[in-house]
């Protein structure tokens, strides 16, 4: 398409209000410039179309019940979309972690400036810590700030029983990484990136850990790869190097404990808790346990004609809530 058709059409799709052909149009222009030779110049029009994409939502459906990017063919056993509007002050976690997680959203936002000078973006986290502590909302923010689509990665698509058809799975995953802009979530990721040197390894499991080793290795910053793993001694040494990030998570504080508390009872009234007994019965749980307790005692208290929430409520849905799901984690000390 000549340069002023290629205007043409985008004037026509902006009057027209078609996002879609004009982010298409702004592709082809790019890939023109990079068959041309002008690698420089298709690299900086990539950026700003991803930008100005980004910015306006482009990514996001109409219709949420008809997501526009969801995975079809090979990839609709391997994938899951979502379109996540959970923000990084939605998260209730240590301040460097807060910090480290701000760095890595506004180098994402700001990447024309680092590429510019020859850098990259941190575009591949490792998230490790306990579970309920926080991995996969942090995920979701990171989509959610950048208004991009959630992958999700199906283990049990994507692992299989056939030689080498994990492998190539593997591959279609990260071409569409390549593809199509979202952030990528390997949850449950020691599952696919155990350490090779275990006696009772096999081979399959060696080569697409290689194999996922190689594409992450290969991958550019077009996506933001994010992996979370509950046992981190279980991975194998070679995959921490190839993060650009590797963030740890932990129980939460006391005073984390009491904000998640803070913000699930602020629409009802709680002025009568005995914050500190309520603390002390919450030692050793995670976050996600701490707010489904807190759900549980308010709901208890609605439900109980509007009263406010009480000390004996919390503790309660606490004890409850430590019986069901605190069996083999680990403790604290």
């Amino acid at each position: 398409m000549a340069k002023g058709e290629h205007l043409k059409a985008l004037l026509k799709s902006l009057t027209e209000g078609d996002d879609d052909r004009l982010y298409s149009v702004a592709l082809q222009m790019a890939a023109d410039e990079a068959r041309a030779g002008h690698t420089r110049l298709a690299r900086e029009l990539r950026i700003l179309i991803e930008g100005i994409r980004s910015k306006h939502s482009l990514v996001r459906p109409a219709n949420p019940l008809v997501p526009l990017d969801q995975p079809r063919g090979e990839l609709s056993g391997v994938l899951s979309v979502a379109y996540p509007d959970t923000h990084i002050q939605d998260l209730i976690l240590p301040p460097d972690l807060l910090a480290r997680l701000r760095l890595l959203i506004l180098e994402q936002r700001q990447q024309g400036i680092l590429e510019a000078h020859d850098l990259r973006p941190r575009f591949r986290v490792l998230l490790v810590g306990p579970p309920g502590s926080g991995k996969t909302l942090t995920a979701r923010a990171i989509a959610g700030e950048l208004k991009l689509p959630l992958f999700t990665i199906l283990l049990d698509g994507l692992i299989t029983k056939f030689m080498g058809e994990t492998a190539a799975k593997l591959r279609l995953v990260f071409d569409a990484i390549g593809r199509r802009r979202g952030v990528y979530l390997f949850d449950e990721f020691d599952a696919i990136g155990g350490q090779r040197a275990l006696l009772n390894d096999v081979g399959e499991i060696r080569r697409v850990l290689n194999s996922f080793l190689y594409f992450l290795e290969e991958a550019l910053p077009t996506s933001v790869i994010v992996a979370a793993t509950n046992h981190p001694d279980l991975l194998d040494p070679a995959l921490f190097r190839r993060f650009d990030d590797v963030l740890e998570y932990g129980f939460p504080t006391p005073e984390q404990v009491l904000t998640a508390f803070e913000s699930c009872l602020s629409r009802l009234s709680s002025t009568n808790v005995d914050w500190d007994v309520v603390l002390r019965a919450s030692e050793d749980l995670s976050l996600a346990d701490v707010l489904k307790a807190c759900e549980d005692a308010a709901k208890k208290a609605l439900l109980a004609g509007e009263r406010p929430v009480g000390t004996e409520d919390l503790v309660e849905s606490i004890v409850h809530r430590r019986t069901a799901t605190l069996r083999g984690r680990p403790r604290r000390g």
